[in-house]
Order: structure tokens, then C-alpha cells, then sequence
């Protein structure tokens, strides 16, 4: 089992996110789904190196104000386990270039989670949202994207009953 490491940038911008709506990509874990912008570490880049990197090729822009919030533990079901280092960022220069993961999309805070996102992003976007100070998440799946279990700090966080089957009357 190997585990992986990338960053994931939410970039803010009068009350919105830059948010990638994943389309373009085959085979894509992501596809179809509503994400930040970050990737995959290259060999030997620290995190803030690779949040620089990726933003830059995705969007054209280069972060001049950003903030490291927290890592996330995924952990697929699938025996893959990424380490995400998630970023905020509040400042950037330069021009949007055409992204070839998917479409960018400044979308207001507010209407983020009407959005197709995987549950476990909810949990850190509302993280996020409520300032809270510099966390770890641990986000676990069952395999075919259900989130089953999650912990935040080292402490399991009780998940929503939505994926409870209803009783048939």
C-alpha cells in the first residue's frame, strides 16, 4: 500500500471559492465532482512548493496570500491513502489560463454544497468556513465513495444518517 501526497487549494475572492469541476479527465476518481485546485507532490517539494506549482498550472495564478489549514487522511477502501495538505489562499496575481482537469468556476460560498462533492469535502469545507484553527481530518471510504467513518483531531465525528437505509413500509 502506498500512500500519496498533494495539497488542495481553496482560493477566496469576494465571498467565493475558484472551484474545478472535474470533466475532462478518463478514469479520473475526481470526475464529476466540485474540488479545489492543488495536486500531486513532485520529488522533493514541500508542501507550500507544490500548492505554488499546482495552482500556477491549473490556474495562471500565483498565490500571494495563502494559509496551510490542515491535513486530510483519505483513505480510499480501495487500499490507496492520500495525504492532503489543504490550503486557503485570500491573494494571487496574474491571468486564469484554460484548465485541462475540468472548468473553473468562481462559485459563491453560500452555494458551495448544492455543488457535486464528495461528503467528505463537506466536512472540511465547513472546517473551513468556521476559521477553525489548524486541523487534521481523517476521511475513510467504503470503496465505491461512501464515506463511513470520519475523525477530526484524533476524535471520531458522528456522520449524518443519509446513507442508512429507510425502512420500506
Amino acid at each position: 500500500m502506498t500512500a500519496r501526497l498533494s495539497t488542495l487549494c481553496y482560493i477566496e475572492q469576494e465571498n467565493k471559492y475558484l472551484m474545478l469541476h472535474r470533466t475532462t479527465k478518463e478514469n479520473d476518481i475526481n470526475k464529476d465532482k466540485w474540488i479545489g485546485v492543488g495536486g500531486h507532490f513532485e520529488e522533493g517539494e514541500s508542501p507550500e512548493e507544490c500548492l505554488l506549482r499546482e495552482v500556477k498550472e491549473e490556474t495562471g495564478y500565483t498565490l500571494t496570500s495563502y494559509t496551510f489549514r490542515g491535513l486530510v487522511t483519505f483513505l480510499s477502501g480501495n487500499g490507496e491513502i492520500e495525504y492532503m495538505s489543504l490550503f486557503t489562499a485570500d491573494g494571487f496575481t496574474g491571468a486564469p489560463i484554460p484548465c485541462d482537469e475540468g472548468e473553473l468556476v468562481w462559485v459563491e460560498k453560500t452555494d458551495i454544497y448544492k455543488l457535486d462533492l464528495w461528503e467528505g469535502d463537506k466536512i472540511f469545507l465547513r472546517l473551513l468556513d468556521e476559521r477553525s484553527p489548524f486541523f487534521s481530518l481523517k476521511l475513510v471510504y467504503d470503496g465505491r465513495g461512501r464515506l463511513i467513518r470520519a475523525a477530526l483531531n484524533g476524535q471520531d465525528i458522528e456522520l449524518k444518517n443519509r446513507y442508512k437505509r429507510r425502512r420500506q413500509t
